[in-house]
């Protein structure tokens, strides 16, 4: 059936005819995007021009207008009609019957309706009161009756926002302002609202009333394109959904790939925040533009009387060579020559950087257009403009951004493309790959007195994670990359080794302070053999807090810092000569032997709870930049008798309690001559999820009543659990696992990777305790919804496991953790 078969359907059977046509075009494979959103409109048009017709026979002086996206022509599957019943003002009665045979029809057929019936006079005082009134009709349309009657008011309604564009246009940049407050950044969101979020349709809407104003306009280039590639999405996002949303929800995506023909869910967000990323570049440079002007218009006035008339001329400060600043921007002098001058973009970018401006857009684009590429290796000046711009700290980000808009970004780096606009599927990441990569030089930027070549840390903040963009292991990737690019940029061979190194090693610092024994000279040994000089682990230190700083704040806290420091000391000392000695199990203090003996005693736990004021290393230097305010923890100590059972029991009772296990020891403590028998002492260190910790007489009575099994921990966190119903999402992927390979001389080293929940750790003691093995130390680290646990354990004796045994063990708990 034809679009015009479809049309005289819908005129000919009334509502429900449209309703058939409606549903029939929706389900059209071969139509979709604009032209569907057109057809869809005009099929609008013509059933609601019926109805018009009907309820308005001999009735002058009204006329039917649609206004908002309706207005535009761009109806999505699940859109609502925003109309304007507009009337001279004569037959109120009569208007007031036509209202009803339109509106009825429409909420009959469950579709959303914005309606109103006003005179053009009562329209122009609305809009006059309300900026989003005004705005909705900037966009009206005539769809049936007087002409006239519309096209007056628009004209009147272009005339009114013309004139009071100096007043309107800052209140209408106040509420995009406010609105991304609310609704964060669509370029960056994992579930992002298309619409409302910064660099949705709302913006763009907003953009074109900037351009209705005559006062400034948006660049042109990509930003028709942008658009139409949100509200394709949005049409898929009705159809997948058969709701009217503009929420892109993570359980949805996939579904919404699918009905675009695109690969996956990546892909799809990928366009969306490029999408994003051009409605916002657009968006800033307009909103500069207005503010050029409006403080122009202030000024001139008074500089005229000054110079007798005339136009004034934009006074221009040098920055650098062929850089000057005029007019609150970064341009390009008079005898600037981009064709002749290849470093040009990175002069430009550093000289704006430092003075905290942004770049013009016409500067911008006549590099982009004019600019040679650069020599391989680069000029020394090339890699020294680079390293300011990074070194800029957060002005960075505008001019960076900047660059990229125009392509300067992927000229100069080219594999920079693969990681433009990657998104994280991480709830602990709240940046895209490229952007994530940018705040962590910004981060780096703040720490460059710590370290003797600051250069080699900015650039190592660029590029750790572009690796992220091929397959595989991103650190091992990237180090390949990383060697091609410093090269490029013009290092020597021994930076570039650095570089890679670092960019290999990324990683290494963090996760084995917060999953590895510290106490164990196999764990010391392999960082210093990886890390290999001082120099380079002074680096990987400022760029292990950078990183973490940048990822987002469940990634870095003190107690992070301080685990981080602690390695690094003892990394410093090997990489000096002082070899690690092997660990000796350290004299039980005072209080130690004391709970043992009750414990003994008493034939019960004992516990004792003391804060933690100090970080583990005192001696380390506090971090520079601000950090999550994470409590350090309190230390638990534990005595029970030597019995099964203890570390799930343990365990349990604490998630009861909302305790978070930060690190656990266990060791089997000898009594003092003359005593039979041993007793257990944990040595725990635990922070409160929320509120204060519980007190210990209650932690020991519930551990009491664990121990003698007449406390059922899991059927008591299975009720807690059920109390608080879980979000829908995406569903986490399975517990993995493995056995950490070469990592400890004195133990074997279990690595559980699981969605994190109350009890995990109960359930994981529960596991290793029915594989009959002894854990003799935890580390325990979360990021995000993510847990990362590592056991030492042994066999009853206390030495490792064999192979085929403790591959045996990961099964067990994985099975288990998997039930």
């Amino acid at each position: 059936m034809t679009s015009t078969d479809t049309r005289v359907e819908a005129e000919d059977s009334g509502p429900s005819g449209y309703a058939a046509a409606r549903l029939r075009l929706l389900q059209e494979g071969a139509r979709s995007g604009p032209p569907r959103r057109t057809a869809l409109a005009d099929l609008t048009d013509d059933w609601l021009t019926g109805l018009f017709a009907a309820g308005s026979q001999g009735l002058r002086g009204v006329s039917l207008v649609a206004v908002g996206g309706y207005g535009r022509g761009e109806l999505s599957p699940r859109s609502d009609l925003d109309l304007l019943l507009l009337h001279d003002g004569t037959e109120s009665g009569a208007v007031a019957a036509l209202a009803d045979r339109l509106w009825y029809p429409v909420w009959d057929l469950g579709l959303d309706l914005d309606h109103s019936v006003r005179t053009p006079a009562e329209a122009r005082k609305t809009a006059a009161d309300d900026l989003k009134v005004q705005l909705g009709l900037l966009d009206a349309r005539h769809i049936a009756g007087d002409l006239g009657l519309t096209a007056g008011l628009r004209t009147a309604v272009l005339a009114d926002w013309r004139n009071q564009a100096p007043k309107r246009l800052p209140q209408l940049q106040e509420l995009c302002a406010e609105r991304a407050e609310r609704q964060g950044e669509l370029q960056y969101l994992l579930e992002p609202d298309l619409k409302e979020a910064r660099g949705g349709l709302r913006d763009a809407t907003a953009l074109r009333a900037v351009a209705a104003s005559w006062l400034a306009d948006a660049p042109r280039e990509g930003l028709a394109e942008a658009r139409r590639r949100l509200l394709d999405v949005r049409d898929a996002l009705h159809l997948a959904t058969g709701r009217a949303t503009d929420r892109l929800a993570l359980q949805e995506q996939d579904q919404v790939a699918a009905e675009l023909g695109l690969l996956d869910a990546d892909t799809l967000l990928r366009q969306v925040y490029e999408a994003a990323r051009v409605v916002s570049y657009a968006s800033d440079v307009t909103w500069r533009e207005v503010g050029r002007v409006l403080r122009s218009r202030a000024v001139r006035p008074r500089l005229r009387a000054m110079l007798g008339g005339g136009k004034p001329v934009a006074e221009r400060s040098p920055l650098a060579e062929g850089v000057v600043e005029q007019d609150g921007e970064v341009g390009l002098a008079r005898t600037a020559r981009p064709e002749r001058d290849p470093v040009l973009p990175l002069r430009a970018a550093a000289a704006a950087a430092q003075a905290d401006l942004p770049i013009s857009l016409h500067a911008v684009r006549r590099m982009a257009a004019a600019v040679r590429p650069l020599p391989t290796p680069w000029p020394a000046e090339a890699r020294d403009q680079l390293v300011t711009l990074l070194g800029s700290g957060r002005p960075t980000i505008e001019v960076w951004e900047a660059l990229e808009a125009e392509g300067l970004i992927t000229r100069l780096l080219p594999d920079w493309e693969r990681v433009r606009c990657r998104p994280q599927r991480n709830a602990v990441h709240i940046w895209t790959v490229d952007r994530h990569l940018i705040e962590t030089a910004v981060r780096a930027s703040e720490l460059t007195r710590r370290v003797g070549r600051p250069d080699l840390l900015l650039v190592a903040a660029l590029l750790h994670d572009i690796g992220k963009g091929w397959p595989g292991d991103h650190s091992v990737a990237g180090e390949i990359i990383a060697r091609d690019v410093a090269a490029r940029i013009g290092f020597d061979r021994v930076d570039v080794a650095v570089l890679a190194t670092l960019v290999r090693h990324h990683l290494l610092l963090i996760d084995t302070a917060t999953r590895r024994d510290l106490e164990d000279p196999a764990t010391v040994r392999s960082v210093a053999e990886a890390v290999g000089s001082q120099g380079t682990l002074e680096l990987l230190h400022a760029l292990t807090e950078a990183d973490a700083l940048a990822t987002g704040p469940a990634a870095w806290s003190s107690w992070r810092g301080s685990l981080v420091a602690d390695l690094v000391k003892r990394v410093s000392a090997v990489l000096a000569g002082d070899a690690p000695e092997e660990p000796e199990a350290p004299a039980p203090t005072a209080e130690m032997e004391r709970l043992a003996i009750e414990a003994y005693r008493t034939g019960g736990p004992v516990l004792a709870l003391r804060a933690q004021t100090e970080p583990l290393d005192s001696d380390a230097e506090p971090p520079t930049a601000p950090v999550d305010p994470e409590p350090l923890g309190v230390e638990l100590l534990i005595a029970v008798p030597d019995q099964p059972g203890v570390l799930p029991s343990v365990a349990g009772v604490l998630a009861m309690h909302r305790l978070t296990v930060r690190t656990a020891e266990l060791r089997a403590l000898d009594l003092p001559d003359g005593v039979d028998g041993s007793v257990l002492l944990l040595n725990w260190r635990v922070a409160a999820e929320y509120g204060s910790l519980p007190q210990a007489a209650r932690l020991r009575a519930d551990l009491v009543r664990a121990l003698d099994g007449s406390l059922d921990i899991s059927a008591r966190l299975a009720e807690r659990d059920a109390a608080y119903p879980r979000r829908r999402g995406v569903v986490a992927p399975p517990a993995r696992v493995t056995v950490a390979p070469a990592a400890s001389r004195l133990a074997t080293v279990i690595e559980v990777r699981a969605h994190d929940a109350p009890g995990l750790l109960h359930r994981i003691g529960r596991a290793l305790e029915t594989a009959r093995v002894r854990v003799r130390s935890m580390h325990v680290s979360t990021l995000g919804a993510n847990a990362v646990d590592a056991f030492y354990v042994t066999g009853t004796k206390g030495e490792p496991l064999p192979g085929e045994e403790a591959a045996s063990v990961a099964r067990a708990v994985e099975e288990a953790l998997r039930g």
